[in-house]
């Protein structure tokens, strides 16, 4: 039901990997790209030239634009001859092939297991994976684009300068574009953990590269939830309306996000650079934003009237600060991690808390302890609240099966049906 071939790390030399990823605001951990497929010596004997075609034309345009796209598309905003992006382009291409493909498992067919589909992958230890499995492509596609998509939130988190001149900052509208963006890339995510890998055996399950495997598509699914409630928290802080609660809800909610990102990640064999890599960036932000829920939370905390909630505040602050020095030394590790990447300048959340936390805790702190003994103050951080998450994957569904392959059953039929006319004369 679906041959695998694994071929191991460093044998063909198809990975390539740059040294440095640049300013990253939404780590990608790599793209996994596409090698070339013969349709018409697998396919040829079972479907009509002009799908074969069709197949291997559409397939074609990915491999040939993620071949030349991918080592850099993580970092450059980068423009094609006619003045689109590649990534939307790509994005594109991948749209158009998917209905095609997906007539491959019409009805259960058995030409899902006819074609060996085979992908480089970049967190596996195994250079390349191939399955004779059109799910196993499907998956493939959809992780491509939800990979495409958090490049693309990436480029627009990136401050740029203004025409004034003054600090570089990402805009509102980049803003509310990158919390659509990740919910796309969640999505896709969200589809391809509930709706294609149950449709994979389970021997081919167990085989799967690590960068499809069911924990790193949940904990991609999760980062990118986390950094859209990031951005929310941003234009929180920025707007007058937002109180303290909604600013804790959100910053509570992220932690959350990230939480449950890090329980999936932490055990998977992320064994090369674009994993462990990958490992840190979710650490890094799952501290950043315990960070900003302990501060949220000792403001409130602080609004109280009674010794008790004084000393939960200073606690819930206290926590704050050290969670925010930890952070500092996570995004160090992360950034000096193979490959190397840099901060942008800061901006948003952390800009705003990196000047208020360590101020606020001081003041709180010193306040708080010449009111009350040391003794009454709690030593240990109080609880965060317990809130649902409000922030959900887009309801992504897969395409409907390309018309054309009505036509290549009604066609197929009626050739059969000739042939059998003929035998009877």
């Amino acid at each position: 039901m679906g041959c695998l071939v694994s071929t191991p790390k460093d044998t063909v030399g198809n990975r390539r990997r740059p040294s440095n990823i640049g300013e990253v605001s939404v780590y990608v951990p790599g793209l996994r790209i596409p090698k070339p497929v013969d349709f018409s010596q697998s396919l040829g004997d079972h479907l009509s030239k002009s799908l074969v075609e069709r197949l291997s034309a559409l397939r074609t345009r990915i491999v040939v634009m993620a071949g030349q796209e991918g080592p850099t598309i993580t970092r450059t905003r980068r423009r094609t001859q006619h003045g689109g992006s590649t990534l939307a382009d790509l994005q594109q291409a991948l749209e158009d092939y998917l209905p095609v493909l997906l007539g491959l498992m019409k009805d259960g067919s058995q030409l899902q297991h006819k074609v060996q589909f085979m992908w480089v992958n970049q967190e596996d230890d195994a250079e390349e994976t191939a399955m004779s499995n059109g799910w196993y492509e499907v998956l493939s596609i959809l992780h491509l684009m939800a990979m495409l998509s958090l490049s693309q939130a990436n480029l627009l988190l990136l401050p740029r300068t203004s025409a004034d001149g003054h600090q570089p900052k990402v805009s509102e509208e980049s803003r509310r574009a990158s919390v659509d963006i990740f919910l796309k890339a969640a999505g896709h995510l969200d589809c391809a953990v509930r709706h294609v890998l149950p449709q994979l055996p389970a021997e081919l399950k167990r085989n799967l590269p690590v960068d499809l495997a069911e924990g790193a598509l949940r904990a991609l699914c999760l980062q990118a939830l986390g950094q859209g409630v990031d951005i929310q928290l941003g234009m929180a802080i920025d707007s007058t309306k937002a109180t303290l609660a909604v600013k804790r809800r959100l910053a509570c909610e992220m932690v959350k996000y990230w939480q449950q990102a890090q329980d999936n990640i932490m055990n998977l064999p992320l064994l090369n650079g674009w994993g462990e890599k990958h490992k840190l960036f979710v650490k890094w932000k799952y501290v950043e934003a315990k960070a900003a829920a302990y501060y949220y939370h000792g403001l409130i905390l602080d609004e109280g009237n009674t010794e008790k909630f004084h000393g939960m505040a200073v606690a819930a602050l206290q926590a704050a600060d050290e969670y925010f020095k930890e952070s500092k030394k996570a995004c160090e590790a992360f950034n000096a991690a193979s490959p190397l990447s840099r901060n942008p300048p800061l901006w948003g959340t952390m800009k705003y808390l990196s000047e208020k936390i360590p101020k606020d805790t001081t003041s709180k702190v010193r306040i708080n302890r010449d009111l009350y003994s040391h003794a009454k103050i709690m030593e240990t951080a109080p609880t965060l609240p317990d809130f649902a998450l409000a922030l959900k994957p887009d309801d992504y569904q897969l395409p409907p099966v390309d018309p054309s392959w009505n036509m290549e059953h009604t066609n197929r039929g009626l050739t059969a049906s000739n042939q059998l006319r003929n035998d009877r004369k």
